[in-house]
């Protein structure tokens, strides 16, 4: 009789307590035709509401059903690190708890990963143009663009539309594990670890309950995030726009000698100087912010602090030998 597959499935969860229950039967209803050995893990991430108890009670069901609970709210980063930290599985996926990544592509994930010579196998999600469904124009466009500006700028490829929705061999995980990053952006790092990765398309869906926790504001911070962890980019332009300022401001300077040795007119124009003295700052205020960035992620990964403080731990209780 050979070895069953042990699969591990990661959820960060956070405020999803009306989910829970729903993401649960909508997982056994499909992972239950599939010949694996799998563990749930539920990662509370200092949810203000009953996630808790509900995965409690899974627990208490179903031995196979593991909880993270931590101690505050640390970031679905932080959650996904526990979750491959705590994993036992030769397979791993990672999957959010509102349903919106279908289980349905569990089986063609495994199938996959047996079948195929690939390392890992990940989700990207399509818009879904139905009248009331999909994301708002606006959220769509921020998001295009900002693959675009990232791959412009960065050493990673992040393939447009790209979820966190994605199954890993054991070695992959380990990869990702040996990363030390305090501020981790897991999708880059996804693409940063290499291995060979199969793209499969799958089209967006409402949440089943509950309302997401991503603004506009969250969503901007995201990106800088992204776009800081993987380039330099942003340093260097800042330069530059400091080098074209100093040259045009000499270019000025000249004109303005020059007019007067020639034509003999006095330098006037209190609104230019004004407005130059403004623009002036303004590019030293962004070009100082740009460089606070890059400083502050420096000032939290010197710091060494944990990613993550667990609560309680329950873990799963599952025959690895089947």
């Amino acid at each position: 009789m050979n070895k069953k597959i042990r699969l591990s499935i990661i959820v960060p969860c956070f405020n999803e307590g009306k989910s829970i229950d729903l993401f649960y039967k909508g997982v056994k209803r499909h992972i239950n035709d599939l010949d694996v050995n799998y563990e749930l893990i539920f990662i509370n991430d200092g949810s203000r509401d009953d996630t808790k108890e509900r995965v409690e009670l899974l627990h208490e069901q179903d031995p196979k059903v593991a909880l993270i609970d931590f101690s505050r709210n640390f970031g679905k980063e932080a959650a996904m690190l526990a979750g491959l930290h705590f994993s036992k599985g030769e397979y791993v996926v990672i999957m959010d708890a509102d349903l919106q990544h279908p289980p349905q592509l569990l089986k063609e994930m495994v199938d996959t990963l047996n079948l195929e010579p690939y390392d890992a196998v990940a989700a990207i999600r399509r818009n879904n143009k139905t009248k009331g469904k999909g994301d708002p124009l606006l959220r769509r466009i921020f998001s295009k663009n900002f693959y675009l500006f990232v791959n412009k700028m960065s050493d990673v490829d992040l393939k447009e539309g790209a979820t966190d929705y994605r199954m890993m061999k054991r070695k992959v995980v380990n990869s990702l594990l040996a990363i030390k990053e305090y501020n981790r952006f897991s999708k880059g790092l996804f693409e940063w670890v290499g291995f060979k990765t199969k793209y499969i398309e799958y089209r967006d869906v409402e949440r089943v309950a509950g309302k997401s926790s991503w603004s506009y504001f969250s969503l901007i911070n995201y990106a800088i995030e992204g776009i800081t962890s993987f380039s330099t980019v942003p340093l260097k332009f800042a330069s530059l726009i400091g080098v074209l300022s100093a040259f045009v401001s000499f270019l000025y300077l000249a004109f303005v000698i020059t007019d007067k040795v020639i034509n003999g007119n006095d330098v006037s124009g209190w609104a230019t100087i004004v407005s130059l003295i403004l623009f002036l700052g303004g590019i030293t205020l962004i070009s100082l912010g740009v460089l606070g960035e890059y400083i502050g992620r420096i000032y939290n990964e010197v710091k060494r602090r944990p990613n993550y403080i667990i609560n309680e731990h329950l873990t799963s209780n599952v025959n690895h030998e089947e």
